[in-house]
């Protein structure tokens, strides 16, 4: 019973976790690691697993407070930086489009690493790995109008900036 659990509702999860832990990290090879720990911290506590609402929003929350752990205990002040997905241009119907998708994308990136972090994470998981306000809140540990101000003051600066940099040509 816990094996297919853990493969039906965990393991599904696990790409998420990784983008998720990179956002933290900065670094492919701890990102790899921290999921790897939450993982095995996930399949350790399955006595819990009855109880959880969430399984998703759980392993999204471990993973976050892991990776925020362990960069506290390296004492880590570099700035945090946001992973490419090279996945996400694959559709584009033409070499020209997926060229220029991938420039935007790049360049909001790049915008977004100028955010203050919870407006990062607010954006990042609602933008891009697509969770609800609901899960967001309980995943930050914020309340549902916090995560709506910082969403909206995230979007709203990233907007400004790459209005900005349009308007340049930069």
């Amino acid at each position: 019973m816990s094996l297919t659990y853990f493969k039906q509702h965990i393991l599904p999860v696990k790409d998420k976790l990784y983008r998720l832990a990179l956002r933290i990290m900065s670094d492919d090879a701890e990102a790899q690691d921290v999921v790897q720990e939450v993982l095995v911290k996930a399949w350790k506590q399955q006595d819990a697993w009855p109880t959880i609402r969430n399984v998703e929003a759980w392993c999204m929350k471990l993973t976050k407070n892991h990776a925020i752990d362990k960069i506290r205990s390296h004492r880590r002040t570099e700035r945090l930086e946001v992973p490419s997905f090279p996945g996400l241009a694959a559709d584009s119907p033409s070499p020209l489009a997926a060229t220029e998708y991938s420039d935007t994308l790049a360049h909001l990136v790049k915008l977004m690493q100028q955010l203050p972090e919870k407006q990062r994470l607010v954006m990042h998981l609602r933008d891009i790995e697509e969770q609800s306000y609901q899960e967001i809140a309980e995943l930050l540990d914020m309340p549902m109008n916090q995560v709506k101000v910082n969403l909206f003051r995230a979007r709203n600066q990233v907007r400004t900036l790459y209005l900005q940099t349009e308007k340049h040509g930069l």
